[in-house]
C-alpha cells in the first residue's frame, strides 16, 4: 500500500508542477482557502516535506512550542521568498522523494497533493484536479477508524454517512452527506467552502 501511495503522489506532484506553470501572476498572487496563504505560499508549502529535515523542525518547534501550524506557517513563508520559477522545479526535482511525516505516515503528503490542489483550483474557478481514484483513496483513509487526527479530527465524522454521487462510494452510518467525492474529501478535510456542493440532513452537523 505504502508504495503505491508514494507513487501516486510523486505523480500528483509532478502534475501540479505543470499547473502551477501554468498560472499568471495574478493568479500566483491570489488567495487560496489556506487562510493567509497566497498559491505562491502553497507553491513553497509543497516542497516543505522534502526540504526540510527533521532537526530543524524540531529546533523550530522549540521556539513555537510545538505549534504545528505555527511551525509548517514559519518554513512555508521562507521558502516562498524563492522565485516560483525555483519553487516550480523544486517541486520536479524532488517529486519521487519518500517522505514519511510522524503520525500521519505517507497518506500525509499525498493527502496534500489532493486537497492543496483544490486549494489553489477552486478559488481561481479552475477544474485542475487530481484522479477521482485518489479522491476515493483518501476518502477511505479519512473516514477509517486509524485516520491521523491532523487529517480527520476525532468526532467529525461521527453519525455521518457519505456517500458520492459521481462514484460508487459510501462510508459510515448515520445522517446522509452527499457529493461529488471531491467535494466530499474537501469538507471532511475542513474546507468550508466545498460544502455548498453537499446535500442531505447531515450537512448542517458537518458545518
Amino acid at each position: 500500500m505504502n508504495a503505491d501511495v508514494y507513487e501516486l503522489t510523486s505523480g500528483n506532484r509532478l502534475m501540479i508542477a505543470d499547473f502551477l506553470e501554468g498560472l499568471d501572476d495574478r493568479a500566483w498572487a491570489a488567495d487560496t482557502l489556506c487562510r493567509g496563504w497566497t498559491v505562491h505560499h502553497l507553491a513553497a508549502h509543497f516542497v516543505q516535506p522534502m526540504l526540510i529535515g527533521f532537526g530543524r523542525f524540531f529546533l523550530t518547534a522549540l521556539r513555537y512550542r510545538g505549534d504545528t501550524d505555527r511551525i509548517v506557517d514559519h518554513f512555508t513563508r521562507r521558502l516562498a521568498e524563492k522565485p516560483r520559477g525555483e519553487l516550480i522545479a523544486l517541486l520536479r526535482e524532488h517529486a519521487r522523494d519518500r517522505v514519511n511525516p510522524p503520525r500521519v505516515g505517507p497518506m500525509g503528503p499525498f493527502a496534500e497533493t489532493c486537497v492543496h490542489l483544490r486549494d489553489i483550483a477552486r478559488p481561481l474557478g479552475l477544474p485542475a484536479d487530481v484522479p477521482a481514484g485518489h479522491w476515493r483513496l483518501l476518502l477511505d483513509y479519512l473516514t477509517s477508524p486509524g485516520a491521523a487526527p491532523a487529517l480527520a479530527p476525532p468526532g467529525r465524522l461521527t453519525g455521518l454517512r457519505l456517500a458520492a454521487t459521481d462514484d460508487d462510494w459510501s462510508a459510515g452510518e448515520g445522517a446522509l452527506v452527499t457529493g461529488p467525492l471531491e467535494a466530499l474529501g474537501m469538507a471532511v478535510t475542513g474546507r468550508a467552502a466545498a460544502l455548498a456542493d453537499l446535500s442531505g440532513p447531515g450537512v448542517p452537523r458537518l458545518r
